[in-house]
């Protein structure tokens, strides 16, 4: 409850900045795999012009037409993660863990790896290991699966609230060097991994 104290007036300029650039839905919702792979409803800003299309859910991309001009802002800097506080306070997650999928990718990525499952042993997080290591965008490559899960499973193996701690306190530098920015170090652009 003290964060949400703490960003409420954030949430309300960011609220206040879609509704009257962007008129429409302000929140976003979309259903995603929690703990134990329990499905659960996220919640986000809306960062495109229309919302997602239902179950035939498509994976945002650089440069995505969908999205509009503040989204692609927002996106950049994660503010359009910030209504996931609430998330928190209803228990489906924690501040820090791995981030949780769309169900439809989930599936995907299961049969891509089967060892994607074990992320599923925490609850996910708004924040992780994977995100400070510059894993913030989309997937589009088996290489950005396997490095993402190599990183959740380490966090999984090894979390305590020291760690826990760390990451929160790095997520803000990390925040301050956009999305938009270099690529991590070993990703590779390689066969997709969706469709």
């Amino acid at each position: 409850m003290t964060l949400l104290t703490l960003f409420s007036p954030l949430m309300l300029l960011v609220a206040s900045a879609i509704w009257l650039f962007h008129p429409g839905q302000i929140i976003f919702s979309q259903r995603r795999g929690g703990l134990h792979g329990r499905p659960f409803t996220i919640y986000k800003f809306r960062t495109m012009w229309v919302s997602e299309d239902g179950a035939d859910v498509q994976q945002a991309v650089s440069n995505d037409p969908r999205i509009t001009p503040l989204g692609r802002w927002l996106r950049a800097w994660s503010l359009d993660e910030l209504p996931q506080l609430f998330n928190v306070l209803r228990g489906d997650m924690r501040l820090v863990g791995p981030r949780p999928h769309a169900l439809a990718h989930e599936a995907t990525f299961k049969q891509q790896c089967p060892c994607y499952a074990l992320r599923d042993v925490v609850k996910p997080g708004i924040t992780g290991w994977a995100q400070l290591h510059g894993m913030r965008q989309e997937i589009t490559c088996r290489a950005d699966l396997a490095q993402r899960i190599q990183l959740d499973l380490a966090y999984v193996r090894a979390r305590s609230f020291a760690w826990d701690l760390s990451i929160l306190l790095k997520t803000p530098l990390a925040m301050i060097q956009p999305m938009g920015g270099a690529p991590h170090p070993q990703r590779r652009r390689r066969a997709p991994v969706m469709g």
